[in-house]
């Protein structure tokens, strides 16, 4: 079987699987997710057994200690896993969810109800914990789907999978959907462009993941592509901020988990506190092993030899323990840099002063924007949609993180009594 009839027989396989899942009631969704949550926590032995085989293979070649950490799997992180899933079982079902009623003056009675999207496939690089995550939302949505995580975690995405599926199979018997999750068995990426392809059977795609993959996804694609490029996310202290607070959201932001696309990229500074926060704050970081790339205001006010910061600096999303830092003068030059160099991810301001807060909130335009939080909120999880599909930068559709109402599209329903068209 060639590549091409590979991907296509799984596409194929998905939406037939799409089109069942969609008549599944809420109940026998949630009992498959309750079962799959504790088949993970049962199997955790082999699920870190099987990710000790990739973090060993990473490591031979050569990926950075923050790649690392995203793809290594713990006892905590394969209960969270399981938890997760638990959360979404428990979860309401947004499927069949009335969005709309109206009856027309002739009779015509209209509802617009929230219907599953069909087969989505999600891309994604390094977390294995995506694969549960994803596969979740997206069955408790009826939606297939096809999963192509990195070549570095295909071990351990391989091994959550079929213990989903086999625990659903239990679960439900032949009601359970043969194809409703599965894993792209080839790290040939030619199996990307192959299956991206196939508009007759893929519904959508979600990539997550590093700029460069998610432009490449983007670029091939003939399904729709929901994506964030990449999370260049700001703290700006401002000049009236809680400066102990400032440090504490500051290190949050930064150093909690550099590698996720929510950590901070970029500390601004009002220059009417630069002189007193820039200090402690540099000093606290630098004991992080934080490094630091500073414009020349910064470097000025700091003894510590500091790295100067260029321009592209300030677009890039580093996902380790590197930060950019500037000094700025007021609001409106902290919104304007992040108008500039942002991504329109997540971005957050420390300050007592509500009128300040307020413009930036109003005037910052991501899909995310705080006022004395950590950017780091920035998750389904934190923001009670339970596991979340992604995070998505894009004005048409969904924005921020991406849970179950998200997973649904809609339709409209026409109830009538012999209506016709004059």
């Amino acid at each position: 079987m060639t590549l091409t009839e590979q991907m296509t027989q799984l596409a194929r396989d998905a939406k037939a699987a799409s089109r069942a899942l969609a008549q599944l009631a809420t109940a026998e969704k949630n009992a498959c997710l309750l079962a799959m949550a504790d088949a993970i926590a049962k199997n955790s032995d082999a699920i870190k057994a099987a990710n000790a085989i990739d973090m060993e293979a990473g490591r031979a070649t050569g990926l950075s200690s923050a790649m690392l950490d995203r793809l290594n799997l713990d006892d905590k992180r394969v209960a969270a896993m399981a938890d997760g899933l638990r959360e979404v079982a428990a979860l309401p079902d947004p499927v069949g969810r009335i969005l709309d009623e109206r009856t027309r003056p002739n009779g015509l009675r209209l509802q617009k109800i929230a219907t599953p999207i069909g087969v989505v496939v999600i891309i994604y690089e390094s977390r294995p914990n995506v694969t549960a995550d994803a596969a979740s939302l997206c069955f408790k949505t009826g939606n297939a789907t096809i999963l192509r995580g990195g070549k570095e975690a295909l071990n351990s995405n391989t091994v959550i999978a079929e213990t989903m599926v086999a625990a659903g199979r239990a679960a439900l018997g032949d009601r359970f959907p043969e194809h409703a999750i599965q894993v792209v068995p080839t790290t040939n990426r030619d199996a990307i462009p192959a299956l991206l392809s196939l508009t007759q059977y893929v519904d959508l795609c979600m990539p997550r993941g590093g700029e460069s993959l998610i432009r490449a996804v983007a670029e091939c694609s003939k399904v729709p592509v929901i994506k964030h490029y990449k999370g260049v996310c700001h703290i700006f202290v401002h000049a009236d901020a809680d400066l102990a607070m400032a440090e504490n959201i500051v290190m949050n932001a930064k150093v909690q988990r550099p590698a996720v696309c929510n950590a901070a990229e970029t500390l601004l500074v009002d220059k009417a506190v630069a002189a007193k926060f820039l200090p402690s704050i540099a000093a606290k970081l630098i004991e992080k092993n934080v490094e630091l790339r500073a414009d020349d205001a910064t470097r000025a006010l700091l003894q510590s030899p500091v790295k100067a910061a260029t321009d592209s600096d300030f677009f890039t999303e580093y996902n380790d323990y590197i930060l950019n830092v500037r000094v700025v003068d007021g609001v409106k030059a902290a919104i304007d840099h992040v108008s500039h160099y942002g991504s329109a991810h997540s971005d957050s301001i420390v300050t007592r002063d509500e009128a300040a807060a307020r413009q930036f909130l109003a005037e910052v335009d991501s899909a995310a924007v705080y006022w004395n939080a950590s950017t780091r909120f920035t998750d389904g999880g934190e923001f009670g949609m339970g596991a979340e599909i992604g995070i998505s930068t894009d004005k048409i559709g969904a924005r921020g993180p991406m849970g179950l109402d998200e997973l649904c599209t809609y339709k409209w329903l026409g109830f009538g009594s012999g209506q016709v068209r004059d």
